[in-house]
């Protein structure tokens, strides 16, 4: 069955992408949010990033009208009823998965529906088995921003069916062009496993005095050919994010090179969660106003 019917739970960062990159490709697009304020500041940051793409000259005026008409945006569980393929993209909260899931094994009608979560770090299992069907449920994970790149992480539990691992890097692979990478489902997969403990290792040198933050950044930057430093990429993936993949990690594993160093705990108990709210270890509402 071919996917031309899409949904995507959650329509912050991550889903809004999800959504924009589905839309574009041209699939029918489904957008669920709990409330009206929720889904508006979805359908805002869809709307930027497409006029970002005209801009950049990835996209006419008529294919940024065409991608955004094929959007929809609801508060309800019955939209998701006839989607071929749902994304989960809600908050990186074990117990707000969960209760996602087990709404969609309600919601969603099709017996050859994908289940497939966004996760950066939870176990697929763990989600699959909130529903009555976990062969049907994956981890497709994008990174952000989900517009601008192209690795997306597969990951099958012990029980994904291998025609909906195939169908679903089908999808990911010919219909949004993205490059596939298989993992296990071992907490952090293949790329947050091994770039996690680098960024809490950047914050322990940070916290301890060792060094500082703009020497820090620089170092890996200049010494390492690295686009950004590990503390203003924590500030991009958002402090609480990292945290919360930080947790599954040393939950899974039990290693210290996984535990949330107090600093970040504190940051994220401030609110100080990197450029989504405008201070991490940046202060980015300064940098704008100058």
């Amino acid at each position: 069955m071919d996917i031309e019917r899409v949904g995507v739970v959650g329509c912050g960062l991550m889903g809004s992408g999800i959504a924009e990159v589905c839309a574009r490709a041209g699939a029918d697009v489904v957008v669920r949010e709990p409330d009206q304020a929720l889904l508006a500041g979805g359908r805002a940051r869809i709307e930027q990033s497409l006029s970002r793409a005209v801009r950049a000259g990835k996209l006419t005026g008529d294919e940024q009208e065409a991608a955004l008409a094929r959007v929809t945006f609801s508060t309800e569980w019955e939209a998701m009823a006839d989607r071929h393929l749902v994304f989960e993209a809600v908050t990186e909260d074990a117990d707000a998965k969960l209760a996602v899931y087990r709404a969609l094994d309600r919601a969603v009608q099709g017996a050859d529906a994908i289940l497939a979560s966004n996760t950066s770090s939870i176990p697929i299992m763990k989600l699959a088995m909130a529903t009555s069907r976990p062969a049907q449920v994956i981890g497709v994970h994008f990174f952000n921003p989900v517009p601008v790149l192209r690795l997306v992480e597969l990951i099958t539990s012990l029980l994904t069916a291998d025609e909906v691992a195939e169908r679903a890097e089908a999808y990911v692979t010919n219909a949004l062009g993205r490059r596939v990478i298989r993992s296990q489902d071992r907490a952090g997969f293949v790329v947050n496993a091994l770039l996690v403990p680098y960024i809490l290792s950047a914050i322990r040198m940070f916290e301890s005095g060792f060094a500082s933050r703009d020497d820090i950044d620089t170092g890996m930057v200049e010494g390492c050919a690295h686009p950004m430093g590990p503390l203003a990429l924590a500030d991009l993936i958002g402090l609480d994010t990292t945290m919360a993949v930080a947790e599954s990690l040393y939950e899974e594993f039990k290693e210290p090179l996984y535990a949330p160093p107090p600093l970040l705990s504190r940051m994220v108990d401030a609110n100080l969660l990197g450029r989504k709210t405008g201070r991490g270890f940046y202060d980015y509402q300064r940098r704008a106003a100058g």
